[in-house]
């Protein structure tokens, strides 16, 4: 395998996290810009304890409709470990993943709200 086989194919130039609106955008450098709700980065998360290790093993993450981002640390040159709000933070977004969800992300979200509402559950936080 060539060393370019790991070199990331599109890479941000700026990211900002606005955090009045729960954004986090990234400008690439191909001059794409995505804009990604917190909320949908939370459950889509490409962490194994998100993810799994299988399709089917997917879970499907409820009450994160107001979820923020409190940090946002680079790794290496080819990815992001964001934290959220609700201290999830083992998830590392890569610039591949990340220009996959920009790609997916109407799909993803319309996936997640039906399984939403299959399962009877709801965007929103319990209250306690």
């Amino acid at each position: 395998m060539s060393e370019d086989s790991f070199t990331p194919r599109f890479s941000p130039v700026e990211i900002n996290y606005l955090r009045d609106d729960h954004i986090l955008e990234v400008v690439w450098d191909d001059g794409l810009t995505s804009r990604f709700s917190a909320e949908l980065l939370r459950v889509e998360s490409p962490s194994a304890e998100v993810q799994g290790h299988h399709p089917s093993e997917k879970k499907i993450i409820p009450g994160r409709r107001h979820v923020g981002i409190i940090d946002i640390v680079p790794v290496g040159n080819y990815a992001v470990r964001i934290t959220f709000d609700d201290l999830h933070d083992s998830g590392l977004y890569s610039w591949q993943y990340l220009r996959d969800l920009h790609a997916n992300q109407d799909q993803l979200w319309a996936d997640y709200l039906r399984a939403l509402e299959t399962r009877g559950l709801s965007r929103d936080p319990v209250r306690r």
